[in-house]
């Protein structure tokens, strides 16, 4: 009896989870956990602008396929854009109320993150971007870290209001796209390139976690990129490109 999607996905992802895991503690470790915060809302800010933008692009993809999948997947995708949206100006608020602005340019993993699901959206199938909202939900911050950062930073708490609505909204989220992705019954390739898309997403995710979590420059040469930490996930990637799940 073939796996159901969503319980493929989560087993190709399993690999990613301790290196993704020790990214997240690295970030939110309490020496200079204030600057980090800062950090990391300035690179989330153009993440999380680019998520209605592609939700939306993806459904209106869908209408090129056609078939019960499609019509399935671009309702998704529509219902999604519309739990999505503002979630940016949160940040901008969380920003304004620490007392920063938004980025000039964004970080060049939030480019990759973003841009890898556009190219996938445009040139592949648009259910890849199942694999990006998966990890970045299942990746979703802890449940009592607003209330720790607000007291480890001496931040207002009006600077929170992301971390703490994501804690609360996105394990809901990431439960509706399991079924969704159950319901699709994609084709083997289908899946492949939905386990591809999440492998890259958890890859691309740790290594901006811990860019930002680095006392170095915001912006490091590729040489200078942590790689090391990301070998599970690689190897993950490498053979969820290589099969079907």
């Amino acid at each position: 009896m073939t796996a159901p999607a969503s319980l493929a996905l989560r087993t190709k992802l399993s690999p990613t989870a301790p290196v993704l895991r020790a990214a997240t503690a690295a970030l939110w470790r309490p020496g200079g956990l204030r600057e980090r915060y800062l950090r990391y809302l300035t690179a989330m800010h153009p993440l999380v602008r680019a998520s209605v933008p592609l939700l939306e692009r993806a459904a209106e993809r869908c209408a090129a396929y056609g078939g019960s999948a499609a019509d399935g997947l671009s309702a998704y995708c529509a219902r999604h854009a519309a739990e999505e949206r503002d979630h940016d100006t949160w940040l901008l608020e969380d920003l304004a109320a620490a007392g920063a602005a938004p980025a000039a340019v964004p970080h060049p993993l939030v480019v990759e993150l973003a841009g890898a699901q556009y190219y996938r959206v445009e040139h592949g199938h648009p259910v890849a971007l199942l694999g990006y909202i998966a990890v970045l939900e299942g990746n979703a911050p802890a449940p009592r870290l607003a209330d720790r950062l607000t007291e480890a930073t001496g931040l207002p708490a009006r600077a929170f209001r992301t971390v703490r609505e994501h804690a609360e909204l996105d394990d809901g989220h990431l439960d509706d796209l399991y079924r969704v992705l159950d319901g699709l019954a994609l084709p083997p390739h289908l899946q492949t390139a939905v386990s591809v898309s999440a492998l890259h997403t958890a890859h691309l995710l740790t290594r901006l976690f811990l860019s930002l979590a680095s006392p170095t420059p915001a912006f490091p040469t590729p040489a200078a990129a942590p790689t090391a930490p990301t070998t599970p996930v690689s190897a993950a990637l490498a053979a969820a490109s290589g099969g079907h799940p």
